[in-house]
């Protein structure tokens, strides 16, 4: 295996981790702030690997490095009428069973003096703060990578320089090849002696700024002749040409051919182009309703994994995927042929994308997920709103322990889309080239 190939699963895993840990902090700080008790701040699954208890909380980190939470004492309230210095009968129906015994475990964490820092207590604007907390904190950090991405390197885009690639001769569309053969006329540009590196900067007066302006102006011309200014080695020079006419492909349909447009030969050069602030905004906003979309069909998407899991069919490129298979895609970053500009890039633009991913997924409105609970906090503000403005008794606290049995339900479901996911990415990944 190569190396780079697995400094890249690591980078990212480690990237991943920080991500949970500062997601948790989300939640951490306003739950500490507004006087709830966290009695845990765990990064992972499984086994601890690493622990230390500072005041009344255990801060640790655990082997599997998928996931983390924090634990806070009474999240869901006891029963109605209960008297907790008296033992009561269990009931015997299974769903309501299940829902006792969850009670009866979030009880056992409340210690005398603690009646006032339980969470289901806490007012309903101040639960929805620290369920949102974790989310918010997706969303920073997105925000942040993308900043660097867009700001800091910037955006792959087609500059108007002369690619060292551009073929010397005409090669008619219809054939599939690269290299020149005996008969090809030569091109335009290189007829006029335009060399790589060449930046075009004015066609036949009117200024070029991107390789959409040259494209444009050059196709619109036709055949025929024309001066072009470029700058070689920091000089400028203006360069006799003379156009030809060929068919090319549509510039937004490249099933389609455009025929007798204007021909130079060149191909343009690959650059970083970088953004504003204000980019960013758009760039992220665009993602973010991508993202919605395939949440909103996530059930069909995940019909498409069960394909390429058990059929080989190929991977949705728009479809989910999974922790390890975004870990394969950082370590497919790092051993590729890229610049390392365009590694960071990439590695910059898969860490962003997947706290964007995992901030949206965590808003669902269904128990487990923070989404659940900020439900349950905005339905108990309207019920104490509507009690208020009717004059009636101000209401108990939303109840979520009802909704046990769904949420259990969401859990396994859940459950059987990560390990799906994880086999698919293991015997049908999702590769950068698709």
């Amino acid at each position: 295996m190569n190396w780079l190939y697995l400094v890249g699963i690591i980078l990212f895993l480690l990237g991943l981790m920080v991500s949970i840990a500062l997601h948790e902090i989300g939640h951490l700080v306003p739950a500490k702030l507004f006087g709830v008790k966290v009695t845990q701040y765990m990064v992972g699954f499984g086994s601890t690997a690493w622990s230390r208890r500072r005041g009344e909380t255990e801060y640790g980190i655990k082997w599997i490095p998928f996931g983390g939470y924090i634990r806070m004492i009474g999240m869901l309230p006891p029963r109605p009428g209960d008297d907790p210095n008296k033992l009561r009968n269990t009931a015997t129906g299974p769903w309501q069973g299940l829902i006792e015994s969850a009670r009866d475990a979030a009880q056992e964490e409340v210690r005398p003096g603690d009646e006032d820092r339980v969470f289901y207590r806490k007012k309903w604007w101040q639960k929805i703060i620290i369920m949102s907390g974790g989310p918010l904190m997706n969303f920073v950090l997105a925000f942040v990578f993308f900043s660097i991405l867009l700001v800091g390197i910037g955006l792959p885009a087609w500059a108007p320089v002369v690619s060292p690639e551009t073929s010397t001769c005409v090669i008619p569309v219809t054939e599939q090849r690269k290299t020149c053969q005996a008969g090809d006329r030569p091109t335009p540009a290189a007829q006029a002696g335009l060399k790589p590196g060449d930046r075009m900067v004015t066609f036949d007066g009117h200024k070029i700024t991107t390789w959409e302006d040259a494209t444009r102006l050059i196709r619109s011309h036709g055949p025929g002749p024309v001066e072009l200014g470029v700058v070689r080695d920091g000089k400028p020079l203006t360069l006799d040409v003379t156009l030809i006419a060929q068919d090319r492909p549509n510039l937004q349909d490249p099933n389609k051919i455009d025929k007798n447009v204007g021909f130079l030969g060149v191909l343009p050069t690959e650059v970083m182009q970088r953004q504003s602030m204000g980019e960013v905004v758009g760039y992220m906003g665009e993602l973010t309703g991508r993202v919605a979309g395939s949440l909103l069909n996530l059930p069909d998407k995940m019909v498409g994994v069960w394909h390429a899991a058990f059929s080989g069919e190929k991977r949705d490129p728009e479809g989910p995927v999974g922790v390890v298979g975004a870990g394969r895609m950082g370590g497919e970053i790092l051993a590729s042929d890229l610049t390392n500009e365009k590694k960071i890039a990439i590695f910059v633009n898969l860490l962003a994308g997947f706290n964007l991913a995992i901030g949206m997924f965590n808003l669902i409105p269904l128990l487990p997920l923070d989404g659940g609970h900020i439900a349950g906090g905005i339905w108990e503000g309207i019920k104490r709103a509507y009690a208020k403005i009717m004059r009636r008794p101000e209401p108990k606290y939303v109840d979520i322990a009802k909704v046990l049995p769904l949420t259990y339900a969401i859990a396994l479901v859940m459950m059987v889309m990560a390990g799906l996911l994880v086999y698919a990415d293991l015997v049908n990944p999702l590769t950068l080239t698709g």
